[in-house]
């Protein structure tokens, strides 16, 4: 692959780069850095590619791995109650992804990738090297918890473990 034809590749995937890196983190900055890393490591290892189809699946691997090495980084930077309250916004947009962002991180990539970016089950199951049993088990465990978050039910609903006496 030529360096010209990496770089249009490059190009066609920023979209979606943006967007999983908006899935992973919460501040501008933070996703801006985690894109900027990717597209770094990606063009220095660019020779280690072996198969130019997978190209997509490698950089997004790489720019997941570069989101998590920046919530370790900020998870021991900022104590949680020095925090900056936001205000939450009306759009529904940012409700939703609020939701997302609570979910963990398993159950959160696979919806992201499946349902934003399009790929499919096996494709995402090559992207986070699990089975598909295992993709597709984690995207519905992933909806019912979005569905328990946005329709106001939460965590907090424990009714049907309380015993009657």
């Amino acid at each position: 692959m030529t360096s010209e034809e990496f770089s249009q590749q490059i190009i066609n995937m920023m979209q979606t780069l943006y967007r999983v890196s908006y899935s992973q983190l919460s501040q501008s900055c933070d996703r801006n850095e985690a894109v900027q890393e990717c597209l770094l490591k990606a063009w220095q290892k660019r020779s280690q590619l072996k198969e130019p189809r997978y190209m997509q699946t490698w950089v997004i691997r790489i720019l997941i791995n570069e989101c998590r090495n920046i919530q370790r980084k900020r998870w021991r930077e900022v104590p949680l109650d020095e925090m900056p309250e936001r205000a939450a916004p009306a759009d529904a947009d940012y409700e939703l992804h609020d939701a997302l962002l609570i979910l963990d991180e398993k159950l959160r990539l696979p919806i992201i990738l499946h349902y934003m970016e399009g790929f499919t089950v096996s494709e995402i199951a090559d992207i986070l090297r699990l089975p598909q049993g295992t993709v597709k088990s984690r995207m519905n465990r992933g909806r019912a918890e979005l569905k328990k978050s946005l329709t106001g039910e939460g965590y907090t609903n424990h009714a049907k473990y309380e015993r009657s006496w």
